[in-house]
């Protein structure tokens, strides 16, 4: 009793410190963000009825709120029970093969333990090494991804061979006052750093560029280090890095291989499987909605997309998989434009309207309160600092890009309602703070009044 009774004062508290706004026409109103950029919607999830609208139908891009319509497409596609399953199997010819998932929780200690399995079933010599990489195509990037935000770490190259989140860390060391400071990676890849920093000085501040037009695994690392720093960034080929990291693993278990890894599909029978690991969609899709992790949005969309048509993991493919996720359910996706799985592209046009009938849809769901605690609530995730009064009260879905912010998800209203809203703002005039702050303030207004 007493926990509930501290939990309804923070509450009230949370709502005292900011006026609920008499309406969501004046939150917009009084975001000081010109209103035409401002797209909202605004729906009850018991009867579809349209509660609010708000240039519901302009086409703005939706950023990562994107997630929730192919991760939710893909897992119905993949089924609850799906598998990201890396498979090590022996032929009778003595040759192995290795069948690839895409599994974005693959670590180099798995191949590890992978090898190590082989050793303790005898398998000492093997002929060759083959490697089934066919579940998604070899496309790393998406369609208007920015090429000069390569060695973002929230934006990593993804394909067949995800390891390790296909990410480095660098760990920096200062030494004695300005002198350059020490790099060096946690795991071994072939990067030279071109190193211009400077040991001391009042912060640490170090910036890494990529020298493209030298090479692309040549960086350079410039700023200021004060105290051990550690910075990630994207490896340059995850194809290369899986190949090392391999490599490693076979000489560390101490399997007698020198050979190369050619590609080749799994045959369809005559085959022992010696070891596998897998990874459940749950906690990929866990890392989807509640972190909203690109890498694993892109390569679900992808192996959906596989699935769905019985061949290789293709954006084409999932596309297909939406356009027919979408007609069997009667959602009108006339106006609206997907080109990646996570929303990092400014290609993604996207509705409103349209996504508030998508969450809507979801509502009708059996399990809808497991898919709708699989989104964020308040001091979760990506709303780990945002709304704290409207904890259990929230669960959404962000999006951020340079000048875009978005929010969508369900909301339990002061009168018992649960709803669906979605709130786009495109505005390059306003502050990522400025958007975040006339979110809530119409998140409060629709809670208030609905």
């Amino acid at each position: 009793m007493k926990k509930l009774l501290l939990t309804f004062v923070l509450f009230l508290s949370g709502l005292s410190a900011y006026a609920i706004p008499a309406s969501i026409d004046s939150a917009i109103e009084n975001s000081n963000i010109n209103k035409n950029v401002v797209a909202v919607s605004v729906k009850n999830t018991a009867t579809g009825k349209t509660l609010y609208e708000h240039n519901q139908k302009n086409p703005i891009s939706p950023a990562s709120t994107l997630k929730v319509i192919t991760a939710t497409i893909a897992a119905d596609t993949l089924g609850k029970d799906y598998q990201f399953k890396t498979s090590f199997l022996k032929n009778n010819n003595n040759e192995l093969f290795l069948k690839l998932s895409a599994d974005p929780y693959l670590t180099r200690g798995d191949l590890s333990t992978l090898m190590k399995a082989a050793v303790a079933k005898k398998i000492i010599e093997p002929k060759r090494i083959y490697i089934d990489d066919f579940i998604m195509d070899s496309v790393e990037w998406g369609e208007g991804w920015q090429w000069d935000d390569d060695l973002n770490p929230l934006m990593p190259k993804f394909n067949s061979y995800n390891l390790d989140s296909n990410l480095l860390t660098a760990i920096i060391d200062p030494k004695a006052k300005g002198a350059p400071a020490s790099i060096k990676l946690n795991t071994f890849y072939p990067v030279t750093f071109m190193n211009f920093t400077v040991s001391g000085g009042e912060t640490n501040s170090v910036k890494f560029e990529r020298n493209n037009h030298i090479s692309p695994d040549m960086i350079t690392v410039s700023g200021s280090v004060t105290g051990r720093t550690q910075k990630r960034f994207p490896v340059n080929s995850p194809k290369r890095y899986f190949i090392i990291k391999l490599e490693e693993a076979i000489s560390d278990a101490k399997l007698e291989y020198y050979g190369d890894f050619p590609q080749k599909k799994l045959p369809s029978s005559g085959l022992t499987l010696i070891s596998e690991i897998n990874h459940p969609i749950k906690s990929v899709l866990t890392g989807i909605y509640k972190y909203s992790n690109n890498m694993m949005a892109e390569t679900l969309f992808k192996v959906a997309g596989g699935k769905y048509v019985s061949n290789t993991g293709a954006v084409k493919n999932a596309l297909k998989m939406v356009e027919a996720y979408c007609q069997k359910n009667g959602l009108k996706y006339e106006n609206i434009k997907i080109v990646d799985g996570s929303g990092v592209s400014k290609n993604n046009l996207m509705t409103a309207d349209f996504m508030t009938d998508f969450l809507v849809l979801q509502a009708k769901r059996e399990d809808f309160d497991e898919f709708m605690t699989m989104l964020p609530t308040a001091g979760e995730g990506t709303l780990q600092d945002r709304m704290l009064y409207f904890k259990d009260v929230i669960y959404a879905k962000t999006g951020t890009l340079s000048d875009i912010s978005s929010i969508c998800g369900y909301l339990k209203t002061r009168n018992g309602n649960i709803i669906a809203f979605d709130i786009m703002i495109s505005d390059p005039k306003s502050s990522s703070s400025d958007k975040k702050a006339a979110e809530e303030q119409i998140i409060r207004a629709i809670y208030n009044k609905y």
